[in-house]
Formats: structure tokens, C-alpha cells, sequence
């Protein structure tokens, strides 16, 4: 593919800015629908609370009489984990550097750590306890609020399509987000499963990690520098 003209570089931004726009409007969303979030969970809103135990319930129960459910579970929970994203991140960013996209690969660093630690911030300052459980399926150690493994899957997924969707088209791009999608949601499930986490965790991971994913894309323009990158 040619080589991008000399002017064509400074002008990318331009016909991005429609989806720039598009972009920090659903990123301030999710921004205030974690925050709406936080406000029910903090307030103890009744409705919130007894959907949160019933589902805490309900899948308790079911674990409890399907030993194999809960090994499902925690095989799909572990593909969340903080380890298993920095083994899939790792040779992306590797890859980006090799290819002499080092601000792309700044942005999946930045984007993936910055992450992590907005939720342990996040979670000192909510500081709401675990579900509680007689006999539980499983153990989690810390505070509950939001989710990590929600956060980081929402934000670990979003990282890669945005990294590989330019390279791909028609059925494949189907095929990687549906399969994203699918990710998100089932290791956000797995952990209202094995009771380590209320349905409202799991809600303000994924709203607070695609609020994070939307800033950080904006901040690096990854839409213009994904286009720049193809036209090498």
C-alpha cells in the first residue's frame, strides 16, 4: 500500500471527529451510568440489593448441585485473571513495537494498566465487602466493587479490537466482535456464579472499563493512528 502523502497526516483527525464525537458521547454514558451505579450501590437501594441476592442465590444453589457448572466457571474466571491478560497483552504490544507503531503500543500499556489501578482506587472508596456464603464454591480475597475481572475483560477485549479490527474484514470482523462480546459477558458471568461477586459488580466493571477504553482512545487518537498505520 503507498506510503501516506507528507499533508495527509495532520488532517486524519478531521474526518474522525464525527466518530471522536460519537465516541466521548458514549463514553460520558457509561461514565454516568457507573456513577448512577455507585449512588444505588452506596445507598443500599433496595431494589438493586435484592437483585444482587437473588442471583448471588439462585446461581449459589446451582453450583452447589453441579460441581461441573463451577469448574466451567472457574476455567472461564481464570481467562479473565490479571495473568492471563498480561500474557495475551505482552506479545501484542511486542508485535506493535515490531511493526514501529510505538504509540499504539503506549496506548494498549497505558490504557490496560491505568486500568487496573482505577479499580483498586475505585474499590478502596466504594469499599464494599464480597457476597457472603455458608459454604461457598469459591474465594476471592479483597473488596467487591466493581468487578476486575468484568473491568478488565471489557477493557482487555475492547484492547484487541481495536488493535486487530483494522486488519480484518467482512466475516471475520463479525466473527472477532461477536467472539469479544461473548468474552465479556460470559467471564463477567462466571463470577456472579461462583459467588465472589454481586450482579452490580459485574455492572460497574463493564461500564466503568468501556467509560476508561473511551477516554484513553480519544487521548491517543487511535482512530487516526490506526489509519496512518495501514496506509504504510
Amino acid at each position: 500500500m503507498p506510503d501516506a502523502s507528507p499533508g495527509s497526516s495532520p488532517t486524519l483527525g478531521e474526518p474522525s471527529a464525527p466518530r471522536d464525537v460519537h465516541l466521548a458521547l458514549a463514553g460520558a454514558l457509561m461514565a454516568v451510568l457507573f456513577a448512577a451505579t455507585v449512588l444505588l450501590v452506596d445507598h443500599r437501594w433496595a431494589s438493586l440489593l435484592r437483585a444482587d441476592q437473588s442471583a448471588r442465590d439462585g446461581l449459589h444453589y446451582y453450583g452447589i448441585k453441579h460441581p461441573g457448572f463451577v469448574h466451567a466457571m472457574q476455567v472461564i474466571s481464570a481467562s479473565g485473571s490479571a495473568v492471563a491478560w498480561v500474557v495475551i497483552l505482552t506479545p501484542v504490544v511486542l508485535c506493535l513495537l515490531w511493526r514501529r507503531l510505538p504509540r499504539l503500543a503506549l496506548f494498549v500499556v497505558v490504557a490496560a494498566l491505568g486500568s487496573a489501578l482505577l479499580n483498586v482506587v475505585v474499590k478502596t472508596v466504594v469499599h464494599r465487602p464480597r457476597p457472603l456464603l455458608s459454604d461457598p464454591v469459591a474465594r476471592a480475597h479483597g473488596l467487591s466493587f466493581p468487578s476486575a475481572h468484568a473491568q478488565g475483560a471489557a477493557v482487555g477485549y475492547a484492547l484487541l479490537l481495536l488493535v486487530v479490527l483494522p486488519l480484518l474484514s467482512g466475516g471475520w470482523r463479525t466473527g472477532a466482535v461477536t467472539f469479544a462480546v461473548v468474552a465479556v459477558l460470559v467471564i463477567g458471568f462466571s463470577r456472579i456464579a461462583l459467588g465472589v461477586h454481586y450482579v452490580s459488580d459485574v455492572a460497574g466493571g463493564y461500564f466503568l472499563g468501556a467509560a476508561w477504553v473511551a477516554a484513553m482512545v480519544i487521548a491517543f487518537d487511535v482512530v487516526a493512528v490506526n489509519r496512518t498505520a495501514l496506509q504504510r
